[in-house]
């Protein structure tokens, strides 16, 4: 089954070409629920077979980077809080989310937008407090160069190291099949019952 399900995400990369590398990373970079770690280790599958350059991989993918976060930048700009309030729900997003990283922001300055990059759920919206903040614009598209860059670079070398050593992975795979439905199961009900906590909280008391 897991074989099954990266041999789908990997042919998809793989027609869509760099081109679906820069979309996918700039929705990863944007307050949308695709993270990083499914594109970028697939993406290192393709490079060790040949099919990219690994050059070009971090190229297009850090720039799809810095595209969806310069548009969220504009988004924290001009929309801010009203934007996630209104659709954040419509992306498994909320104002808990964004109160998280607006605290992180202030907390650690403009280098949060470098650090961001290595944690989850914080890099799909510290453009926004970014944007909102007024940070200047080409400090921030330096800061997620980097970060973007160095965190792609890694989980592309990943994906590389992965597939070179995919015949002695697969003897595991049963287990690796296992663990995967456990993890969609756990996110499944743990997205019921922030679904549920949240209508709970919205209830007239």
């Amino acid at each position: 089954m897991t074989e099954l399900l990266i041999d789908h995400i990997v042919h998809w990369i793989s027609i869509s070409g760099y081109t679906g590398i820069v979309v996918l990373m700039a929705l990863e970079s944007m307050v949308a629920p695709l993270p990083s770690e499914a594109v970028m280790p697939f993406a290192g599958f393709l490079i060790f077979e040949g099919k990219f350059s690994f050059h070009e991989v971090i190229l297009f993918s850090t720039m799809g980077s810095i595209i969806g976060s310069v548009i969220s930048y504009y988004v924290g700009l001009y929309g801010g809080r009203p934007f996630v309030a209104r659709f954040g729900k419509y992306l498994l997003l909320d104002m808990h989310h964004l109160e998280l990283t607006e605290k992180f922001f202030n907390k650690y300055g403009d280098k949060t937008i470098f650090i961001s990059r290595f944690v989850p759920v914080v890099r799909h919206l510290i453009s926004l407090p970014a944007g909102a903040g007024e940070m200047k614009i080409a400090k921030f598209i330096l800061y997620t160069a980097l970060g973007a860059g160095i965190w792609n670079s890694t989980l592309a070398f990943a994906g590389f190291h992965l597939k070179s050593h995919w015949e002695e992975i697969r003897k595991y795979s049963q287990v690796v099949d296992i663990a995967v439905v456990v993890i969609l199961l756990l996110g499944i009900l743990y997205l019921v019952y922030r679904h549920l906590r949240q209508t709970k909280k919205q209830e007239p008391q």
